[in-house]
């Protein structure tokens, strides 16, 4: 019984953390439109999508080694160093 809790809370927080995750992501973008299109206008050499296709390459590398058998952590979730874990 305990168990079920403990999942419905990790749930919620998982939850409730993408949500918020979502509409940091939506209000950056809406703030950073002026500049990414001053910034495309101005990529001569096509450096921004060759950066953008690699990202996108490494980002879903790192996805997919993350689900393959992590659990939720408070941890992990809220630490500072998160977005170094690809380095050790």
């Amino acid at each position: 019984m305990q168990t079920l809790a403990v999942d419905i809370a990790s749930t919620f927080v998982d939850d409730a953390a993408a949500l918020v995750t979502g509409l940091g992501r939506v209000l950056l973008r809406f703030a950073m439109a002026p500049i990414d299109r001053i910034a495309n206008a101005c990529d001569i050499a096509g450096v921004l999508a060759e950066r953008r296709a690699t990202f996108r390459m490494w980002q879903a590398s790192r996805t997919r080694a993350r689900h393959e058998g992590r659990r939720f952590s408070l941890l992990r979730r809220f630490s500072p160093f998160r977005h170094l874990a690809h380095l050790t």
